[in-house]
């Protein structure tokens, strides 16, 4: 039986936002402070095992940059300064645009056709995911979701379940009626522990996470001229690309 819900997780997942946006937006928010601090695309990546904007500069600031004297009203420039980041990610997506990974499109397509319910499950903030839907998908494409759980809706970021369990409960669904959709080790053990079925399409930040536990593990979700690779979990059994019948599959086995 096909899903009932599909709960997406945003970047990484919907998009490779994370590289060429948010990396970028951030650095270009250092630099408007007067900061000499600089994200590369390594450190990045390291910076990437924190959830959430802000808790991920402070983490910044403790590890890496112990020279730094922070102002005293140090939590009020953090908020700030990554509001200023979204500013400028926002813009970055509205000018550069960031395409959506290869099948997101059209199994979003395919579940609005079939009235599987759509959500978003994620930690960043609103405004980003607003901007991404809207310049990837449509300028209504906020009004396909029933619910968007972003930013600081919940305390507790990811890898606790707390945004899926408050999705859950908006939606009014059991997590057994729904497919999740991941792309990082946080992001898994978040889905998991809120008891979701869980699909991850993995990209150059994350392939080398521990993804136990999930349901499948792609490197996308496949195009008809784009075929998706199984990394971990079932055959695909000849199939190209991961849809509907594919994901009811998945749930029966689980």
């Amino acid at each position: 039986m096909i899903p009932t819900a599909l709960l997406f997780d945003v970047d990484g997942t919907l998009a490779d936002t994370e590289r060429d946006g948010h990396r970028v937006a951030f650095n270009r928010a250092f630099a408007e402070a007067g900061l000499d601090w600089v994200w590369d695309v390594p450190l990045y990546g390291a910076l990437l095992a924190v959830t959430g904007g802000r808790e991920r500069i402070r983490h910044y600031v403790e590890r890496y940059r112990a020279d730094y004297r922070r102002p005293p009203d140090f939590d009020d420039f953090i908020v700030q300064l990554h509001a200023a980041k979204t500013h400028h990610f926002t813009t970055l997506v509205a000018e550069a645009g960031i395409p959506l990974r290869p099948g997101v499109r059209r199994l979003l397509d395919e579940a609005r056709h079939a009235g599987v319910r759509l959500a978003i499950a994620t930690t960043t903030t609103p405004e980003n995911v607003s901007a991404l839907l809207r310049h990837t998908l449509a300028p209504d494409a906020a009004l396909w979701f029933d619910v968007i759980g972003a930013g600081d809706v919940v305390a507790a970021k990811k890898p606790a379940p707390d945004i899926y369990l408050y999705v859950l409960e908006r939606l009014g669904l059991s997590p057994t009626e729904c497919v999740a959709f991941e792309d990082s080790e946080n992001g898994l053990r978040a889905a998991l522990a809120a008891g979701v079925t869980t699909v991850v399409t993995v990209n150059d930040y994350t392939r080398t996470h521990d993804f136990r536990g999930a349901a499948l593990v792609l490197d996308h979700l496949g195009e008809p001229d784009q075929p998706c690779r199984a990394l971990a979990g079932p055959s695909l059994n000849g199939a190209v690309q991961v849809d509907l019948a594919t994901l009811g599959r998945l749930r029966a086995e689980r």
